[in-house]
This record gives C-alpha cells, structure tokens and sequence, in this order.
C-alpha cells in the first residue's frame, strides 16, 4: 500500500507531538502500555541492540583521561583535572613551580609560567568558565579563572579546579604566591 507524502509527515507529526506531550506530563516509560521502566523510548523499534550493532567500548576517550594537579593559593589548597593535552603535559614536565599571580581584570589569577607551554592541537583562543584552569599563551601566563571571562585570542583552557576554589580565589585581594605540584 502506498501512502501519501502529507500523510505520513501528519502521521509522523502527531506521533512526535503525543510523545512530546507525554513527557510534559510528567509520565515515567512505566506508565506507558507495552513498555518497562528501563527501556529507553524507540519510537523506531524495540529498545534492544539489533545483533549485528558494535559493542560499546570501554577504554576511556582522550577526553576522559584527566591529569590531576594539586594548587595552592596564599596557603589554601585545592586540587585541579588536567584534560590529556600537550599544553598539560608540558604544564606537568614543569612541575612543581611557585609563581606570583596578580589579579587581573576582576575575573583571574595570572602569573608566567618558566616556560611556554604547547599550543599543539588547540584552537585560536577559548572562552573559560569560572573555575577554569587556563594558559594565555602570548605572556605564557597559567591563569585560575574565578569570574566570568569572555571569548578571547590566546587563551587555552588546560582543565577545571575543584567544586567552591574559584570562590576562594575570588576573596583573594590582589597579589597571591601560588604553587603547583603534579600529583600523578
């Protein structure tokens, strides 16, 4: 039987909407016939693999694998994942290293590095989120972000400190004598 283009877009239209609804609802997958709560939704078909799908993989991407660092900050210590990068591993080789960080701008910490790190692999600039971990490549400065700093040329983000350090950081008053050690 042949059906009509329209006919299965409005078909395909009201499957969507009632799905959509559903969910607005706040009805579980238990609540609908046919279906358990730890089936995931397959408008498409049943919620298992079909046997010829590749099993997933367990090793840990690029993205997963963290290197850790530990900060401290006029003697407050917190520690710090480094995503697996160039800049990160140079940023380790380097360590430990005690640097003098000015504040700058109301939103970071910076201070120079002994030497440039990497710029193998990242983009042209980033735009980090408070509690960043970053490097400016054009002074070779490490940087803790505790406010809000928008898209800039330079910057590379390394990784992300601990829950609540970005607020301490943030009562830091104007210079701080910072040190970081590798902890891998």
């Amino acid at each position: 039987m042949k059906t009509h283009p329209i006919a299965t877009a409005a078909i395909f239209a009201a499957v969507a909407m009632g799905t959509a609804l559903t969910g607005c609802a706040g009805n579980d997958s238990s609540e609908m016939p046919g279906r358990d709560s730890t089936s995931p939704a397959r408008p498409d078909g049943p919620a298992t693999s079909p046997p010829h799908a590749p099993e997933p993989t367990t090793a840990p991407s690029d993205e997963e694998h963290t290197l850790r660092i530990e900060i401290t900050v006029d003697g407050q210590r917190f520690g710090a994942d480094l995503s697996d990068s160039p800049a990160s591993r140079d940023l380790l080789a380097q360590l430990p290293q005690t640097i003098e960080m000015r504040d700058h701008g109301g939103v970071e910490k910076t201070g120079p590095l002994r030497a440039p790190l990497s710029l193998e692999g990242q983009p042209s600039g980033a735009d980090p989120d408070i509690g960043d971990v970053g490097y400016f490549a054009p002074t070779h400065d490490l940087v803790l972000y505790y406010g809000d700093q928008s898209y800039f040329p330079g910057i590379v983000v390394l990784g992300r400190m601990e829950d609540g350090a970005a607020d301490r950081i943030a009562q830091m008053d104007g210079e701080v004598t910072t040190t970081v050690v590798g902890t891998n």
